[in-house]
Order: structure tokens, then sequence, then C-alpha cells
């Protein structure tokens, strides 16, 4: 499943959904995401992305993490517009036969979605704005597949 919606979700109820239609796998790995404030000054960020662009990217990502690592299912959703400091930003989870492949994957597909899915950040914060631009250490991690 994927999902790129600007309504907040309960990352515990996606998870139970996703954990019962699994089958038999033997491992689910989970990774939720919230809105950082490291400066403590933060209003809110601003999530904006190309409908339609962004599903046909993300999608083709699961996609070669559903190949790559044997998925029996995966599951990403984002969210765009004005979150605030720690709302829910996005998940993603997946399933496979064994730990590790669940592990791979799930990192995998966040490493992508940190550095190079079609989302555009600015921290709105009471001292300025700014555009979030990717960081050389996201860049590096997604080279390491």
């Amino acid at each position: 499943m994927l999902a790129v919606q600007s309504a907040a979700f309960d990352p515990g109820q996606v998870l139970n959904e996703f954990t019962a239609k699994v089958g038999n796998s033997g491992a689910v790995v989970s990774f939720t995401g919230l809105v950082r404030d490291d400066t403590g000054d933060l209003k809110h960020m601003q999530i904006e992305h190309y409908p339609g662009m962004t599903e046909k990217a993300i999608g083709a990502m699961m996609d070669k993490a559903q190949a790559r690592w044997n998925l029996t299912e995966c599951t990403v959703i984002h969210r765009y517009g004005e979150l605030a400091p720690n709302e829910v930003i996005m998940m993603v989870a997946t399933a496979a036969s064994h730990r590790v492949e669940a592990f791979e994957a799930a990192d995998y597909l966040m490493d992508y979605l940190k550095s190079c899915a079609p989302f555009w950040k600015k921290e709105v914060s009471h001292s300025g704005d700014i555009w979030v631009a990717s960081k050389q250490a996201d860049e590096e991690a997604l080279n390491r597949w």
C-alpha cells in the first residue's frame, strides 16, 4: 500500500492492519518518522509534492524493494501539507520471511525517502523560513544499496 496524504494517521492502527494481512511472514519491520524540531524554534514544516509524480516514484522504489528482498508486503505512507513539531510525517512497514530481508528493505526505503523522494520541505520558524536541503549523509546512505 502506498499513500501520499495530508491527513494524519495512527501508526499503531496501520501496523496492526499491516500485520494482520502478511500471512505466514516471519518478520515485520516498521519505522515511523516524526517532524523534528532541532532548535526549539520550529512553528511547522511545510511539505510539498507533485501529485502523481510522487506516487509513481515511490511506487517504483517499493517495487524494487519487494523484488530485491522478496517481501510479502510493503507499505509507505507519507504526509504533505503543514505539520507541527512531533507530528507523524511518514511510516514504512515491510514484511518478509526473515528479519534481515524485512530490516534491509525498510532501511532501503527510508534511505530513498530521505534522499530522493520528490518532496520539498520548508521549515517555518519564528526566526524565518528555510528550505531543507538533502544531506550528504543521506545521499551516502542511499549509495550503499
